[in-house]
């Protein structure tokens, strides 16, 4: 699907590949982002930072690979919610990344213990780079 979207004085020319199929892959001006939509408002994430620890592999925006959180899309970071050492439980928001003006809470995917925060509030990250190392 193609979409025109025009935010202030600014036009965005945005292909949507398959709204069903998750992450969603989306061209804005011929640039490719991978979006999960989140169920939850950002209020809720902040309130609640906890869900069901039988979460798949991807959550939210999350993506779990060999013990490392990895982004999903590129962006700055805003704000971490973890450190080393510290125990996390699957679903838990460890932390936010903004992309395009959106807020998008970064979860773990599995319960641990975080080895290292590889980034730092302000940085920016592109997709698929580590975040987090989880202990083994």
């Amino acid at each position: 699907m193609k979409y025109n979207v025009k935010i202030g004085e600014k036009s965005f020319e945005v292909l949507i590949e398959d709204i069903n199929k998750r992450p969603i892959v989306a061209h804005v001006n011929g640039q490719e982002f991978l979006v999960n939509p989140e169920v939850e408002s950002q209020e809720n994430d902040q309130a609640d930072q906890k869900k069901s620890p039988n979460l798949p592999e991807h959550i939210g925006n999350s993506t779990m690979k060999d013990g490392k959180l990895i982004a999903p899309l590129p962006g700055t970071v805003i704000e971490i919610f973890v450190k080393p050492g510290d125990e996390v439980e699957a679903g838990q928001v460890v932390l936010i990344i903004e992309a395009m003006k959106m807020k998008n809470s970064i979860r773990s995917t599995k319960d641990g213990i975080v080895a290292a925060v590889l980034v730092n509030a302000g940085d920016t990250v592109g997709t698929k780079q580590t975040l987090v190392e989880f202990q083994a």
